[in-house]
């Protein structure tokens, strides 16, 4: 015996005018860009973090630890 399917009585059309972004939606994207496209622009201020990454110590200790 088969089952029956439950179909909506109105299929669901949106023709866009319901949706609405919050505006961080739309300005979080943009300060991103902003940033990214200024980093292209003058990439001397772009600077690297100094010392030794905390993944590259973790990494380490963990080869150590195995090691023993």
């Amino acid at each position: 015996m088969r089952a029956r399917t439950h179909t909506r009585p109105h299929p669901a059309i949106t023709d866009g005018v319901g949706i609405r972004l919050p505006w961080w939606a739309l300005a979080l994207p943009a300060l991103a860009f902003a940033a990214l496209f200024a980093l292209i622009l003058n990439p001397s201020d772009a600077h690297a973090a100094s010392g030794t990454p905390a993944v590259a110590q973790l990494l380490t200790h963990v080869r150590q630890l195995v090691t023993r």
